[in-house]
Formats: structure tokens, sequence, C-alpha cells
């Protein structure tokens, strides 16, 4: 072995070299990754860049080379990011507080520009971070509280997603979609105070709705009042002495059944009050 070496030092060396600048002038680009070739502190190509109209596989990721000591790689992630946004208190167009929790959604659509202007996908996040905060504040700050909280929120997010996306563009990113994870009322006496009104206001339906009920009940009996009236009225026409039977009828059940005290009543049996007693209605 010391023959060996002694007799072919100068080849093992610079085989040795060899292998290891080969190694430094290949990297591997991962179907998750876009490499971006900086040279002298400019982007001079990507690897595996995203591209909407070709799917996984066939945008170039896997072996690639570059100058060693000269070229830098920077990857950069191909797939869909998000950022979240610090939970902070938004006041809307009615001068309500409301705290929200939201995140955007986003992807590296231009990395070039990504690594010209923020180096990583992770001072990307720091930029936009602080221009969601913003963008948020402004849009959710012209719709009313009750907005906020119903279906039509889904206008505000679609405003709000084409603000930061326009911001974003300048980092080389795409905003796909923005949305709201939590939107709560303030703790305290905001809070306390939505309670009350709240209580209030359903208090109000009710109140509502109940008068509404009664009014329909007095309708309707006054109806029926008015058709039993009409009832008797042709009943009467028809049959006079039949109304007049009944009509006694009527009397006698409200008189003779009180048993609400021993009272007692004396009458005559030729009365008029008891003529139907008598059998002839007379």
């Amino acid at each position: 072995m010391e023959s060996i070496w002694q007799n072919h030092k100068g080849v093992v060396i610079g085989l040795a070299i060899a292998i290891v600048a080969v190694l430094s002038s290949i990297f591997v680009t991962p179907e998750t990754k876009q490499a971006v070739i900086v040279r002298n502190g400019k982007p001079i190509d990507v690897v595996n860049k995203f591209r909407p109209d070709l799917d996984y596989g066939n945008t170039g990721a896997g072996v690639w080379y570059r100058v060693p000591l000269i070229d830098r790689v920077v990857f950069v992630s191909r797939q869909i990011l998000a950022v979240d946004m610090q939970r902070q208190e938004v006041l809307s167009r009615d001068q309500r507080r409301l705290e929200v929790d939201a995140y955007a959604r986003y992807r590296v659509i231009d990395p070039t520009r990504l690594v010209q202007t923020a180096g990583s996908t992770a001072r990307v996040e720091e930029q936009l971070r602080p221009i969601l905060n913003s963008v948020l504040r402004q849009r959710l700050g012209t719709r009313s509280f009750q907005a906020l909280l119903t279906a039509e929120r889904g206008a505000a997010m679609n405003e709000i997603k084409e603000g930061l996306d326009k911001e974003a563009r300048e980092y080389g990113v795409q905003v796909i979609d923005v949305r709201i994870k939590r939107a709560d009322l303030p703790a305290g006496r905001p809070l306390e105070t939505a309670y009350t009104r709240m209580e209030t206001a359903r208090k109000q339906e009710s109140d509502t709705i109940r008068a509404q009920g009664s009014k329909a009940a007095q309708i309707i009996r006054a109806e029926a009042e008015a058709e039993a009236a009409q009832t008797y009225a042709a009943a009467f026409n028809k049959d006079p002495n039949f109304y007049d039977f009944y009509r006694a009828m009527q009397s006698y059940d409200t008189v003779f059944s009180n048993d609400s005290d021993n009272s007692s009543i004396v009458l005559s049996p030729d009365n008029e009050y008891l003529r139907q007693f008598r059998g002839t209605g007379r």
C-alpha cells in the first residue's frame, strides 16, 4: 500500500479532488421545492419552477448542477403555505368591536422575485403578516357589525384576498384564500352589553309575537261571535217559539244551577218567568 501511495499519490489526490468537485457541483431538487440558483447575489436560473399548467413530476425536479464556490442554491416551497394573523380587535362601521383571528393561504409563483425581495419564505411571512392585519382592519371597518357575523362576511373576505394578493405580488407570491378562523366579542363590558342588547331584542320580538297572537285571537273570537249571532238570528226567524224556548233554558241553567251560595228563589206557579215549565210556552 505504501508503494502504491508513493507511486500514485498525485493520481489519488487528483481523483479525490475531482470527486469532491463533482459532488459539490450537483444538487437534488425535490418535487416539493423550487431551487433558485444565485450567482454573485443575482438569481440566474430556477429549477422545478411552479407552473399551473403542469403536473408534479413534469417541471424538472431531480438532479441539477451548479458552479462550485460561485453558485448558491436557495430552496423555495412549491406547496400551499399559510400565514397566521395575530389576534386583533377590529372596529366595524357602526363602531362595534370584534376580536378577529384570521389566516391567509399563499403559493410562491415567482421564486426569483421572492429571493430578490425577501430572501426566503420565512421573511415573506414576516412581510405579509402586517399587510394582512392592515388590509383586514380596513376592509372589515367598512362593514357593519351584523355583516361580520353572517354569511355577508364572504364578500368582505374576497375583498381582503384581492387587496392582500395585490401587495403579495411584489414578493412573487399569489394569495389563494383568506379566512377568519374565529370572531368573538371582546371580553368584559362590551360582551355583557351585547348580551343585554340581544336579550332585549329577543324580549321585544316575543312581545311582538304575543301581541300579534292576541290580536289574531280577538279577530277570530269576534268573527265566531258574529257567525253565532247570525245563526241565532236565522234560527229565530225560522222558528220563534224554539228560539224562545232555547233562550229560556239557558236562563234557567244560569239561575238555578248556581251553587255558589244557599239562596232561595220563591216564585208563584203562574209567574211569567216559568212559562216554559207549563209546557205551552205561554
